[in-house]
Order: C-alpha cells, then sequence, then structure tokens
C-alpha cells in the first residue's frame, strides 16, 4: 500500500476479525489513522494492541450494527474527536445458513436489521462529516450472492442486493460532493463468516463451508479490496475462481440455475 493512504483517517465496521482485521492491519502498517468498529470488544482490542508499532495508529470504538440508535451520537462524537473521516469501511455484517421455508421472518429481520440498516446507519451519519471536509471515500460490503439468490441464503442474499440500490443512488447524488462509492463483492474468503452465520434457529452455525476453506486468505483479500480504492472502482471484486459465477449469471442464466440447483443443504 505504501503511503498511498497516509495520515488518511480510516473508520472500518467488522474490525475485530476476517477481511475488517486485516483492513485494519493494512491501512496501520500504510500509516492509516484507522478507527476500528465492532461489537467485539475483546477483538478489537487484541487487534489494536497488535498493531500498535505500526506506522499508523487504531482507535477502537465499539458499537453494534444490530443497535442503530446510537449510532449517530456515536460518528458525530469521533469527527469531532478525529477532525475528519476520510474512509469509511462498512465491513461488518452476519450471514445465514437456513432454507427460506424454514427461516421464520424475525430471523429475515434480524439479518436485514444487521446487513442493511445497520450499515446505512453509519453511512448517512458519517456523510454530512465527509460533505462538510470537501468529500471522502465509502465502501460497503455486498456479495457474490447480492448479485444472484443462492441456496440457505434468502436473508443474506436480499440484505446484500438492497445494499447495491442504496449505495448506487448515494454515488449518483453525492458525486457532486466529491464522494467516491465502492461495492465490495467478495467470494470464498477464508474469515468466520460461516461460523457465526445463522440457522434458522438464530444459532450460530458453528461450521466452515467447504468451499470457504479453499477461498482466499482474508490479508489477500484486504490486498484486492485496497487496488480497488485506489483505482476508486464502483465493484471491487475479492476472490478467485468462483467469481466466475457473476458472469455465468448474467451470461448464461440457465446454466447458472442449474448450478445452484445441484446444491445440497448442509
Amino acid at each position: 500500500m505504501k503511503d498511498f493512504f497516509a495520515g488518511k483517517v480510516v473508520w472500518i465496521t467488522g474490525a475485530s476479525s476476517g477481511i475488517g482485521e486485516a483492513l485494519v492491519r493494512a491501512f496501520a502498517s500504510g500509516g492509516s489513522r484507522v478507527i476500528a468498529s465492532s461489537n467485539d470488544h475483546g477483538g478489537l482490542k487484541r487487534v489494536a494492541e497488535e498493531c500498535s508499532a505500526m506506522k499508523g495508529s487504531v482507535t477502537c470504538v465499539p458499537f453494534d450494527l444490530a443497535d442503530t440508535s446510537g449510532i449517530r451520537e456515536i460518528v458525530d462524537m469521533t469527527a469531532r474527536k478525529e477532525g475528519r473521516i476520510d474512509i469509511l469501511l462498512n465491513i461488518g455484517g452476519i450471514s445465514q445458513r437456513a432454507l427460506l421455508i424454514e427461516t421464520p421472518l424475525s430471523l429475515d429481520r434480524r439479518i436485514m436489521e444487521i446487513n442493511y440498516f445497520g450499515t446505512i446507519a453509519v453511512t448517512k451519519a458519517v456523510l454530512p462529516h465527509m460533505i462538510a471536509g470537501g468529500g471522502g471515500q465509502i465502501a460497503a460490503t455486498s456479495s457474490i450472492t447480492g448479485r444472484f439468490g443462492f441456496p440457505l441464503r434468502s436473508a443474506y442474499s436480499a440484505s446484500k442486493q438492497a445494499l447495491h440500490g442504496f449505495f448506487e443512488t448515494l454515488l449518483i447524488e453525492h458525486r457532486k460532493d466529491n464522494i467516491r462509492v465502492s461495492v465490495l463483492i467478495p467470494g470464498r474468503v477464508q474469515t468466520a463468516i460461516s461460523l457465526h452465520a445463522l440457522t434458522s434457529e438464530g444459532k450460530e452455525h458453528g461450521k466452515m463451508d467447504d468451499g470457504q476453506k479453499g477461498g482466499v486468505t482474508a490479508a489477500r483479500a484486504a490486498e484486492q479490496i485496497i487496488r480497488g480504492l485506489r483505482r476508486n472502482k464502483r465493484e471491487i471484486l475479492v476472490g478467485s475462481r468462483e467469481l466466475l459465477m457473476l458472469k455465468i449469471r448474467k451470461y448464461l442464466p440457465s446454466l447458472f440455475f442449474r448450478i445452484a440447483g445441484r446444491i445440497k443443504p448442509m
């Protein structure tokens, strides 16, 4: 990353593990002032301590994306303390491993609350500070299943597809304010996302998906994301061969539905 983002104030949600943690390390090593957020206080503290000797700095600002009631106050207070917010990376979220027919509506709402409403609440709170500061860069994490439906991911897929509409609108409405917007589209990345995915009972799935085990590392994913941010790409693909499914869905939809239909529920 060299010094491209040196001195920038970078806010990262989902910063206590996985891609979020890898991004904290990458930006801190490059000299950025990182604000790290998650609902895992212990995880944030660990990440900050491990980054303490790096060129940049890490400040922990814990909060839960499932509770949007206090987010604006937290953002306003942090923005005043830091002086500005240059980059917002919405990485935090939760996945799902449950058949649609077995998923209670309450679970659909819970996943949507975290992945969609939590993400846009942070974004709406940060946006005025960026505009007042002359601009900024915002990214939101979707998924390849944010571009198509997929077994066991009905609510997750829906929440991620909703983000595309919101952030594309944000880009169109605020390009005049020098607000750059990217949507991150990860495929298979070696993180704990499947371990913490919710079952139809609202419990953690507790298993690593077989395909995910062979995915790119979180550090590699962070490299791909940072490269895309530097190039100001509107969509940043993250992963490896599985990203081919995006082209199959777009250009060979009949083949896509045959492939997806062969996947057996876990």
